[in-house]
């Protein structure tokens, strides 16, 4: 019977102390997010913080119970007190004992799948934050595609505009030696 209570006592403690470094690693993984993601993790891990100080408290109140009940067993199997009524106030302690390690452990496991379902929920967003990164890049590339379009399309435009320009020049010029031409054709045939 003690055996079986001190192991419990022990599988209780390791869990204890799982729980205690699932809640660190989550911590670190928090602080990491993004900041309004931030708060509202840090905010649940707190909550399971004091869950896990309030078990430990517990286990520690039962493990001193404990001990106390061992020194106590030891003295009544030597005989200092009676042993029926001893035996079932300790019947009794022993289950209640063990009813509130039983709690303890489901409390326990509630607090691991709920720290596992947030690791969880973390790894998904940070995923998800990934892939708005990608699409954010792959925007702003497209963006410099199109800049380097519009830039082109300008100079073209420009190249156009002057073109257009010294053609109109050159018409002009034409057109002004074509008249300065019939003038000077029309001054020597009257002028004869």
């Amino acid at each position: 019977m003690r055996k079986q209570k001190r192991q419990k006592f022990s599988e209780i403690k390791a869990g204890l102390d799982d729980a205690e470094s699932l809640i660190r690693k989550m911590d670190l993984e928090a602080r990491s997010l993004q900041p309004n993601v931030k708060v509202v993790l840090l905010a649940k891990l707190r909550e399971y913080k004091s869950d896990l100080n309030n078990l430990k408290s517990e286990h520690k109140r039962l493990a001193s119970a404990n001990s106390n009940q061992a020194a106590r067993d030891d003295l009544l199997e030597s005989g200092m007190a009676d042993a029926m009524s001893v035996s079932a106030n300790q019947r009794g302690r022993l289950m209640m004992s063990t009813e509130r390690l039983n709690e303890s452990s489901d409390r326990i496991k509630e607090s691991r799948r709920t720290m596992l379902e947030t690791e969880e929920l973390g790894v998904s967003i940070l995923q998800d934050l990934h892939q708005q990164r990608q699409s954010l890049l792959h925007a702003n590339d497209t963006l410099h595609g199109v800049d380097d379009n519009i830039s082109k399309s300008k100079k073209i435009l420009t190249n156009m505009s002057r073109r257009m320009s010294r053609n109109k020049w050159i018409i002009s010029s034409i057109i002004v030696v074509l008249v300065v031409a019939i003038a000077l054709i029309l001054y020597f045939k009257l002028s004869k």
